[in-house]
């Protein structure tokens, strides 16, 4: 079945950490952090809808100009997430430009959400109109560890220690829907708007008697018929469980950080983690509270992640990063 997302890593495993999630068959996109990310191209970065910043070291957070220069007059409205002071940290941001010719573009807002250690949120809105001047928002609620909620997906985060809190976060399709073209075909129905609104009943958990009215059109003229969800799923729908993403970057190799990442990631389809050190140097990743790619390894085995994407690696290891690759596989596959 085709996954909705298509996730890669902004820079190659040696540059700033970054996750560009694309959507398939959509004109949308997430990121994951703001460190450098001039190699996505305008179009790309057009495409975005919602940020989620893991922490506000530069190499994470550096790239929000740039962002902001691309998506300024020509965006209407930009969604971000971060972790505790992220909402004054942004307004730091907006704060160090003048902005005494921005009435000029179109309106660009910034629905910015700061996601507290102890559960709760808090929000704000800049919007251009105002020279990006803050304005209090509603409270930012939060439920468990769900961090944004629509009807194809959610994305999850929860902290772990780097010294300072960082968020890792789980990016969940809800499921694959797929319509079953020959059967569509046997029941003698086109396809039609109606299709989306089964897809969005099904996704959402609307009730099986919810009615679905079938309409379309081919060479014959116009039709129309009336269907429950259930009868249409069950007739040419195919459902499995959604494609999981975890995107892990900057946190100390503790017993305290593995428990939230398993409770977070368990049985992930692909998990892109940080593997900055070799094992070889683990005393100074230890001080630096990063992981290892034998720890990174062990963590993708803990959590049974299905496929592994190592990155982040130190520039020591420039030419090297085999090396660095096998490290976390072995300890991945160890017993």
């Amino acid at each position: 079945m085709r996954c909705l997302f298509e996730p890669r890593l902004v820079n190659d495993t040696f540059g700033d950490p970054g996750l560009y999630v694309d959507f398939r068959d959509e004109r949308r996109a997430l990121l994951f952090d703001l460190g450098d990310i001039t190699v996505l191209p305008p179009r790309k970065l057009m495409r975005v809808s919602h940020v989620f910043v893991t922490h506000t070291h530069m190499d994470h957070f550096a790239g929000f100009d740039h962002l902001l220069r691309v998506v300024l007059g020509r965006k209407a409205g930009l969604m971000l997430f971060g972790g505790p002071d992220f909402v004054a940290q942004v307004e730091h941001k907006l704060h160090a430009y003048t902005w005494n010719v921005v009435h000029r573009y179109d309106e660009l807002v910034l629905d910015v959400c700061e996601i507290g250690t102890d559960g709760r949120g808090r929000r704000a809105r800049f919007s251009s109109r105002t020279r990006f001047k803050r304005e209090a928002n509603a409270s930012f609620e939060w439920s468990g560890d769900i961090v944004h909620d629509e009807a194809t997906f959610r994305v999850r985060g929860r902290f772990v220690d780097h010294d300072i809190p960082c968020l890792s976060y789980a990016i969940e399709e809800k499921a694959h829907v797929n319509v079953a073209k020959d059967r569509l075909e046997a029941l003698g129905v086109g396809v039609g708007p109606w299709l989306r609104e089964l897809k969005h009943a099904v996704l959402t958990g609307a009730s099986g008697t919810t009615p679905i009215d079938v309409q379309w059109r081919d060479r014959d003229g116009e039709h129309a018929m009336a269907r429950t969800v259930d009868e249409l799923c069950h007739l040419i729908l195919d459902i499995a469980p959604g494609q999981r993403i975890g995107y892990v970057t900057d946190l100390r190799n503790t017993e305290a950080n593995v428990k939230v990442l398993s409770a977070l990631l368990e049985d992930v389809d692909v998990l892109f983690i940080e593997s900055v050190f070799l094992d070889e140097d683990a005393e100074h990743g230890a001080r630096k509270n990063h992981l290892t790619a034998g720890q990174a390894g062990r963590i993708a085995r803990t959590v049974r992640a299905k496929t592994v994407k190592p990155f982040h690696f130190s520039p020591r290891y420039e030419g090297r990063a085999a090396e660095v690759i096998a490290e976390v596989q072995a300890a991945r596959s160890s017993p």
